[in-house]
């Protein structure tokens, strides 16, 4: 891999962002935190409580980013909850929320090998009709999955597990990128719309930056969202993970 000297920003949230560091560091470039994206708490809890304390009527847990499988953990400890029913099954998006769950004892059923949530649903069995569907996730989350999991005659009911807000990059991210970086990371469409907001009110054009950067984005979801602001120069990994995007920007920057 070609990433030696080369200056990498990424604009995951300051929890996911040390670890993709450290893989950057390994492969000699330099990490630039800018977290564009912060995870907190939803501002009403009671969605997600009342789903919890009814675990027993649901057949599927979906759990579609590591943020939910913590805040799914965290907050049955809040309640007292010590075990989800043993009738439950589970299907996590990506191998990063399959680990997180085996994390906590539990092995989900179903890991589709795209990682992005309408692959889930082929996996799902083949009649899930009057099937009962619990998905704790984003604020901002996407409706595609619960739109393709009612069409086929299933029940969903999708709570808000956390709140992805808008980042504050430090004055060292910022200098950073005036001076101009080699890659930006974009890790989900969020990462998009708020780098873009964030750069523009510091002063910067975010699509003529200096330095002339690469885009990496993290799989396909986030490519269109990038290409649909106007971005070019454009890559997108293979593997829709940080170790996929590590790989794909090696091959591609050169001295």
């Amino acid at each position: 891999m070609n990433l030696i000297g080369k200056h990498v920003l990424i604009t995951r949230s300051h929890a996911q962002a040390e670890e993709f560091a450290k893989t950057m560091i390994a492969e000699g470039a330099h990490p630039v935190f800018f977290p564009v994206i912060d995870i907190i708490p939803p501002d009403d809890f009671s969605g997600l409580d009342r789903a919890l304390r009814n675990l027993d009527q649901y057949d599927w847990l979906i759990l579609t980013s590591i943020h939910g499988v913590h805040a799914f953990f965290k907050r049955l400890k809040v309640l007292g909850i010590e075990q989800i029913p043993l009738q439950l099954r589970t299907a996590a998006i990506g191998s990063k929320t399959a680990q997180c769950l085996s994390e906590h004892g539990i092995s989900p059923n179903r890991v589709p090998d795209e990682y992005i949530p309408e692959s889930i649903l082929p996996g799902l069995g083949e009649n899930i009709h009057g099937k009962r569907f619990l998905l704790p996730q984003s604020d901002l989350a996407r409706t595609v999955l619960a739109i393709e999991i009612r069409s086929a005659g299933a029940i969903v009911d999708e709570v808000v597990a956390y709140r992805n807000v808008k980042g504050q990059p430090d004055i060292s991210g910022i200098n950073a990128l005036k001076s101009g970086v080699d890659v930006i990371t974009f890790t989900s469409p969020s990462t998009v719309w708020n780098f873009l907001d964030i750069v523009r009110k510091n002063g910067l054009d975010p699509l003529n930056l200096p330095g002339d950067p690469l885009f990496a984005c993290i799989g396909p979801i986030t490519k269109k969202a990038a290409e649909e602001a106007g971005f070019v120069n454009l890559v997108a990994a293979e593997k829709y993970t940080t170790d996929g995007l590590v790989e794909v920007i090696g091959k591609l920057v050169i001295d």
